[in-house]
């Protein structure tokens, strides 16, 4: 049975607790993957390969795959669900497009802004136990999108020491300009660093477990120079509920969170007139029928419901918390968009499952956990860019502003800064000065 709570009687430090995520032993995993990250520097390919060998019992074959290698063949109904949210994904992606930003900041001052991809990028698609061909189209789709000419995806080898025929067709469709058949910590090196025979990368992304996280991170901070999508921990769902709801779809749409992993976060906010009794009964009847029983339940056993007493107080706690995933499955759900502040992704009413953003709507499923949905939003077509700025000045406009900067210049004692508009202000006095000094 999940934990109840009223907010009613919540104390402040009640309140804290229950926004808190488990902590986690960052600290630890660093530790862990500091030799495997340096090894990889070291030895290239063949420290990944060893350590492919060691960590998944297997040898990857063959190692490293480029679109002419990949041959695929798939059921029809699975093709045609892939090439769907392909399509999908990449509509609302390439919508994202914006134009040249110019602005005249001054009378002959005009500033601009372009975006320009990132040249390559590495895309981490977990293995675990089952394949994610939904990761590989959420990051391999804007990366087509954006323009990024070096495309470099990394995913771990199944028993057999092969890719997912799913996972292939992706990169295959994306066109890639390669598959490193490897996971872990040791997958990320090779991307951060580059090997013989894997391109260095200039930026990597997607989750996974807490040693992928930390070699992101750890390589972040290196000498490696490349920079990360976001920090990642386990998947969150927070449900919001009115009377209106559904048992049945409210218990499934927990569930879909929960059989994520044993350490996947479930939140339940009720409204008054919520039958909680039958969410519960709901929640027991179709855990039996789960596959992943055991992992859901064990994700249940950290969770909690909260009844509230008014929606406003349902979105106080939910901006606080600021969940991965977002579920109004409440009546009129569009009226309160504006009042969301904090969280990954948002579902609006009952007919929106989290798993439709999961797969094939066409948003992106790489989402802030942990809390991050305070201050960054999920990938985008934007998380594959980054922004150029120009300006130009006619002599007017250095005339208009040039004296403004010569003021903040020497406010901060850099001579040379004030000097280079001076210099030029000179010409310009000492040129218009000739020319009318020129007789006629």
């Amino acid at each position: 049975m999940i934990q109840t709570y009223q907010y009613r009687n919540l104390t402040e430090q009640e309140k804290s607790g229950l926004l808190q995520r488990p902590a986690s032993d960052t600290g630890a995993a660093l530790e862990a993957v500091r030799p495997i990250i340096e090894a990889v520097q070291i030895d290239g390919d063949q420290a990944v390969q060893s350590y492919t060998r060691q960590f998944d019992g297997v040898t990857a074959d063959p190692y490293w795959i480029t679109p002419d290698l990949i041959q695929v063949e798939l059921p029809d109904v699975e093709r045609q669900a892939l090439d769907r949210a392909i399509h999908n994904v990449e509509l609302f992606h390439t919508h994202q497009r914006r134009g040249k930003l110019q602005v005249e900041t001054s009378p002959g001052v005009l500033c601009m802004r372009e975006s320009r991809p990132i040249e390559s990028v590495g895309l981490y698609i977990p293995g675990g136990s089952a394949p994610l061909p939904s990761t590989a189209i959420m990051l391999g789709v804007p990366a087509r999108v954006a323009g990024c000419r070096t495309l470099v995806m990394a995913t771990p080898p199944d028993r057999t020491g092969r890719v997912p025929s799913s996972i292939l067709y992706v990169a295959k469709q994306i066109g890639v300009t390669g598959l490193l058949v490897a996971g872990g910590a040791q997958a990320i090196a090779a991307m951060g660093w580059g090997t013989k025979t894997v391109p260095k990368v200039d930026k990597i992304f997607g989750p996974g477990n807490p040693y992928v996280t930390a070699a992101k991170l750890s390589l972040q901070t290196s000498s490696a120079r490349i920079t990360i999508d976001m920090p990642a921990g386990p998947s969150e769902v927070l449900v919001i509920a009115d009377k209106a709801a559904d048992p049945e779809f409210v218990a499934v749409d927990l569930l879909s969170q929960a059989e994520h992993g044993p350490d996947s976060q479930v939140v339940l906010l009720t409204l008054p007139g919520v039958d909680t009794e039958r969410i519960q009964q709901e929640l027991d009847h179709q855990l039996a029928e789960l596959p992943r029983a055991k992992i859901a339940r064990k994700a249940l056993e950290s969770s909690y419901l909260l009844e509230c007493e008014s929606m406003e107080q349902a979105l106080e706690f939910s901006n606080a918390y600021a969940p991965e995933h977002l579920i109004l499955n409440i009546e009129d759900a569009e009226r309160w968009t504006d009042s969301i502040e904090h969280a990954g992704s948002v579902f609006l009413g009952p007919w929106t499952p989290e798993s439709l953003g999961d797969y094939a709507s066409g948003t992106n499923h790489t989402l802030p956990t942990y809390g991050y949905a305070r201050m960054m939003g999920g990938v985008s077509l934007e998380s594959f860019q980054k922004q150029v700025t120009f300006q130009r000045a006619t002599p007017d406009g250095l005339r208009d502003l040039g004296p403004t900067v010569e003021t903040l210049a020497g406010m901060e004692g850099l001579d040379a800064h004030r000097l280079a508009v001076t210099r030029r202000l000179n010409r310009l006095a000492s040129t218009t000065t000739k020319k009318s000094s020129t007789p006629t």
